[in-house]
């Protein structure tokens, strides 16, 4: 494995590899490295001939500083996971190089409404800071495709929305969420829960359940539904954070026109925040009942 710190070696390997009629598969990360994302890989090869691997954390898309400092940082561990997976490049540059002018003076990409809905709403600029980063990445890297996790959904839409309106010439893939045994999505985060909480994770996951089970049975009380999950998550120790249930494809209220439902939940245990969605494929009888569907359909509690 190749492991880069600057822009210039990396666009010249890249080059060659180009010139040798390979594909680039990529795979950004904030490391910390875990199974999940070794599954966006693993993907990625099945796509691609090279595999190109970016860790950075990015101090754009966090808004608090205290988050950004305490984000754990494994390079050491990480590469020797690369390494293990047959990943060809590794891309580590620092917010120097990725920023030189400083974040003030960077230039950046706004995707519009899907970005200021949602987590949007509760982090003004996170997905601003996601999407900068990204592209610029895209510009670094040029790859042919590029592998996102589907845990991250309303990110993966953003990113989605961001190739194709830019007319990037890149095919952005969503890999299923990856899950303990027990259903708790794979996530960095979960390093920072203790052993009680760790035991109490898995409530997101069958919290989020119960509710897709409830639409599936019929239930159209949306916001009356987010209620009940909220008291379920609370009863557990959970502070419930975010709940939505949405339309999968726009991301806006569930109206007769919905196919599929989105639930998005997140979290807070511990030091912990904890996020997680399903997709649900909605009833053809419950969207005769009426137009549109209340669209409170969240907890900031």
């Amino acid at each position: 494995m190749q492991t880069f710190t600057d822009i210039s070696s990396l666009r010249e390997q890249i080059k060659q590899y180009k010139r040798e009629g390979r594909t680039i598969g990529f795979v950004p990360t904030m490391g910390n490295l875990h199974e999940g994302h070794m599954t966006l890989m693993r993907e990625a090869r099945k796509h691609a001939d090279i595999v190109v691997v970016s860790i950075f954390v990015n101090p754009m898309q966090f808004d608090r500083a205290e988050d950004l400092n305490n984000y754990p940082r494994t390079l050491e561990d990480d590469s020797q996971k690369l390494i293990a997976e047959a990943v060809e490049v590794l891309f580590t540059p620092t917010p120097e190089i990725m920023y030189p002018k400083g974040l003030d003076k960077q230039t950046s990409v706004e995707v519009p409404e899907v970005s200021t809905i949602l987590e949007g709403a509760s982090r003004p600029g996170h997905f601003r800071g996601v999407a900068t980063v990204v592209n610029k990445l895209f510009n670094i890297v040029q790859p042919d495709i590029a592998c996102f996790g589907e845990k991250d959904f309303q990110q993966l839409a953003v990113l989605k929305q961001m190739t194709e309106d830019l007319a990037l010439d890149i095919k952005v893939i969503g890999v299923p969420t990856v899950r303990e045994m027990d259903g708790l999505a794979m996530s960095s985060r979960n390093n920072l829960l203790t052993i009680d909480e760790r035991q109490r994770a898995p409530v997101l996951a069958r919290t989020m359940r119960w509710i897709s089970s409830s639409i599936r049975g019929g239930r159209d009380d949306y916001a009356s539904v987010v209620e009940d999950a909220s008291d379920q998550l609370r009863a557990a120790g959970l502070q419930p954070d975010e709940i939505y249930i949405r339309d999968a494809n726009t991301l806006q209220a569930i109206t007769s026109e919905s196919e599929q439902a989105v639930i998005l939940v997140s979290a807070f245990l511990g030091q912990a925040r904890l996020i997680d969605n399903q997709v649900v494929e909605l009833q053809s009888e419950s969207k005769e009942d009426s137009d549109e569907v209340p669209s409170t359909t969240e907890s900031s509690e």
